[in-house]
């Protein structure tokens, strides 16, 4: 498994590719913060935080249709929130009854905004994520959490966590593929394998395999960056001077955001 298999950055010559990843961090996080504070159904400010990911995207030429494809995979994350039709109060719009039981499950209008707005608080914020990472390399959004005072531990957990998950991934491949060579297989349409606390004694081996095989890794790595003059801390890059262009775009940036802030609450 190579580390591009999960990479989404997009090279590109754009204004937004040029700023400085600390202030495409803040204005990220910025974004995230207020579609989190923007009140239950302020569907026009909701309307406007799309319109700002949208012209901010198109500045970026990053492609949409790759940003909403892949947007889509916290759809069934965003649907656990579907429990709130039932459990806010208001005016009832639908009774649905329990099979089996007296009881009944009564979806309200209050139930229906608030579900609507975490669905769509939610989207735009993975979809800001999304347009982040396709912006920014990773060593670059490593710099530039370690740029605004995010502890240096932390953020050397985070760089060893992304780098080393595909060597992981690659050792369960390798699990993966001695197991299939050790299997005997029999005439097609039959049924291979076992019972199912089989199934779980061999999955119950590969984990624990891959657990020894991941500390012996570790121990291995660990003793190769000491004798590399690894102290426990990460030597970054001092921190570059911000310029004209990243200093108004961020000031830009925040001024929309709180417009668009307000205008939520007035409305």
């Amino acid at each position: 498994m190579h580390i591009h298999v999960l990479d989404q950055y997009r090279h590109a010559d754009s204004p937004v590719h040029r700023l400085d990843p600390r202030v495409k961090l803040v204005s990220a996080l910025f974004f995230i913060l207020a579609c989190a504070l923007t009140p239950d159904g302020a569907w026009p400010a909701f309307v406007a935080l799309a319109l700002l990911w949208l012209a901010v995207t198109l500045m970026a030429d990053v492609s949409l249709t790759l940003l909403l494809r892949r947007g889509l995979i916290a759809l069934p994350f965003m649907l656990a929130a579907v429990t709130v039709l039932f459990t806010i109060a208001g005016a009832p719009l639908l009774t649905i009854p329990l099979p089996f039981s007296n009881h009944t499950l009564v979806i309200t209008d209050n139930g229906v905004i608030r579900f609507f707005t975490i669905m769509l608080k939610s989207w735009l914020s993975v979809l800001m994520a999304l347009l982040l990472s396709a912006t920014t390399t990773f060593p670059d959004i490593l710099r530039a959490l370690r740029g605004i005072g995010v502890p240096n531990v932390l953020v050397g957990v985070i760089g060893f966590m992304y780098r080393y998950m595909f060597v992981l991934g690659d050792e369960v491949l390798r699990l993966m593929r001695a197991r299939e060579a050790r299997m005997a297989w029999g005439p097609p349409g039959q049924k291979h394998g076992g019972t199912v606390i089989w199934r779980a004694r061999i999955v119950g081996g590969m984990v624990g395999s891959l657990f020894v095989r991941s500390l012996d890794r570790s121990d291995r790595v660990y003793n190769a960056m000491v004798s590399r003059g690894y102290t426990g801390e990460i030597v970054w890059p001092d921190k570059p001077a911000l310029h004209f262009p990243d200093i108004a775009w961020a000031g830009g940036f925040a001024v929309v955001l709180i417009t668009i802030e307000l205008w939520a609450r007035l409305l």
